[in-house]
């Protein structure tokens, strides 16, 4: 792996939902994986997580939402990506997403959906199989 960029992902919590524990989780599992990570922390608007990931040059974006307006902030990130002429990054989602949500999420353009109980080694897995550096 030497010379090769790090993948940058942005992990981020939309909206008024105030639970972060899981996305710290998964935050701490990308940077022992090797990920370079940027944490928005909480209450961020779709508006500041595309800006925040345009800024930083990200390889691709993590929503994480418990608070049940996923539908809305995931489409509303993507909506804002192609806006800024960034639709190159991709993004995928975790949290407590019910599962008649989640093919219209991947309709709509989110990679991919992790539910409660994924295992932090099979989020990294995915990501490091799925996500290349833009750059």
């Amino acid at each position: 792996m030497a010379g090769k960029r790090k993948i940058r992902i942005l992990v981020a919590k939309p909206g008024l939902d105030g639970h972060d524990r899981g996305a710290k989780i998964i935050a701490r599992g990308f940077r022992d994986a090797g990920f370079e990570v940027i944490y928005t922390g909480l209450h961020q608007s779709p508006e500041q997580i595309v800006e925040a990931a345009i800024q930083e040059d990200v390889d691709v974006i993590g929503l994480s939402s418990l608070a049940g307006a996923h539908n809305h902030l995931f489409r509303e990130v993507l909506r804002l990506l192609k806006e800024k002429g960034a639709e190159d990054i991709p993004v995928f989602g975790g949290g407590i997403i019910p599962d008649e949500d989640i093919p219209k999420l991947k309709a709509d353009g989110i990679l991919e959906i992790f539910t409660p109980g994924t295992k932090v080694e099979d989020v990294v897995k995915w990501v490091e199989e799925n996500i290349h550096p833009r750059g």
